[in-house]
């Protein structure tokens, strides 16, 4: 992968993983609409694949210190949503959080394999 290509990917995981934080943790009232009609569960599931695969594409090394920083974060946010008094902690949001890193997982390496076949 070109460097450039790296340096995006991993830019772009950051700031996925600051604005997932952030809707998580202000009150629900500040987020569109929108956002509180969709499933949460669904929610903590996309945003952790999406971490996952940006992650992972960027640190094929370690893959599962990546994938328990992750989770680790994902029980962090949750810790904090306890004490901010608007927001609730929930263990399935937790859970959801961990399939959504399995299927973040999944995806790239069907990536990964793919690409490892077409060389």
């Amino acid at each position: 992968m070109h460097p450039k290509t790296i340096q995006l990917i991993r830019l772009t995981f950051w700031c996925s993983a600051i604005l997932l934080a952030i809707g998580s943790l202000v009150p629900t009232e500040m987020l569109p609409r929108q956002a509180a009609t969709i499933w949460d569960k669904g929610q903590h599931a996309v945003g952790f694949a999406w971490l996952a695969l940006l992650g992972l594409l960027t640190h094929r090394q370690k893959p599962w210190t990546l994938l328990i920083a992750l989770l680790l974060y994902g029980g962090i946010i949750e810790l904090l949503q306890a004490v901010t008094g608007w927001r609730h902690a929930e263990w399935q949001d937790l859970l959801a959080d961990g399939i959504g890193l399995l299927i973040g997982t999944t995806i790239w390496l069907f990536m990964r394999h793919r690409a490892t076949r077409q060389r």
